[in-house]
């Protein structure tokens, strides 16, 4: 069995945006040490990356550019078995003000680059004989997000692709999923949740009684993957330590 995982993925191939740094990274590196060839994407590339990661240059929101990106793992690994979309994010912009491009731009990297992603994955997948997508969505495709209006609705929309495309796919072996990430400690947390003081009262109100981590959700991702899933398609995945509690019980004790 490879590396230290409890789940061996050995021989198989993936790829995942968004894996050069932060969640994706570790997830990335997760996959690897689990045995599979991992390849990571980006504009820039990265510093350094983990032992079994590739890189290979993409700009995914472009559909021909993930095409590529996807025929060139192919081409070096010789199948495909694992897409895992984690590319995305948004800064924080008023609704109100956000200009169309703003709008179109969030929803390429959220929503459209997803679906190239698994457009350009799918009939790889088919001839490996199955595969396996995984989108990483966000609590704001859940419940309301005021301040990333925009991105909420892209994850939203990214739900429903991924049980659609499950429905489609699901005869031809290629199963598809989405986790739902909750509050993560990630590399841009303090401009999300605040200082350290800060990050630490959010960790405090979860029920688990701390943020996410990458390996919270790389976890996630090796059972998906592995055949101790294989008859989970379709789903949403809550990886959210709990949820966030309800605001309005701490308004009536009188807090």
């Amino acid at each position: 069995m490879a590396g230290s995982n409890a789940i061996d993925l050995n021989g198989r191939v993936a790829i995942v945006t968004g894996g050069t740094r932060g969640l994706g990274k570790d997830i990335a590196a997760a996959l690897a040490d689990a045995g599979c060839a991992v390849v990571v994407c980006g504009r820039n590339a990265p510093d350094d990356l983990p032992a079994g990661v590739s890189f290979i240059a993409a700009d995914i929101r472009d559909p021909d550019q993930a095409r590529a990106l996807v025929e060139q793992t192919v081409a070096a690994h010789g199948r495909l078995d694992i897409l895992v979309n984690n590319a995305g994010g948004s800064p924080a912009t008023e609704a109100a003000t956000a200009s169309p491009r703003f709008f179109d731009s969030i929803l390429k990297l959220n929503l459209h680059a997803p679906m190239y992603m698994a457009q350009a994955a799918y009939p790889h997948m088919v001839a490996a004989g199955g595969g396996n997508v995984i989108n990483i969505a966000s609590v704001s495709g859940i419940r309301p997000s005021p301040g990333t209006a925009a991105y909420g609705a892209a994850k939203a929309g990214l739900l429903n692709l991924t049980q659609s495309l499950a429905q489609e796919w699901g005869p031809h072996g290629v199963r598809v999923n989405a986790i739902i990430a909750g509050l993560m400690q990630t590399e841009t947390a303090e401009t999300t949740y605040g200082d350290a003081e800060a990050q630490a009262a959010v960790g405090r109100s979860m029920p688990l009684g701390r943020m996410g981590l990458g390996s919270d959700l790389a976890g996630a991702v090796l059972w998906l993957c592995s055949d101790l899933a294989s008859w989970v398609s379709g789903a949403r995945i809550n990886v959210d330590g709990g949820g966030e509690r309800p605001y309005f019980l701490d308004l009536v004790k009188g807090n």
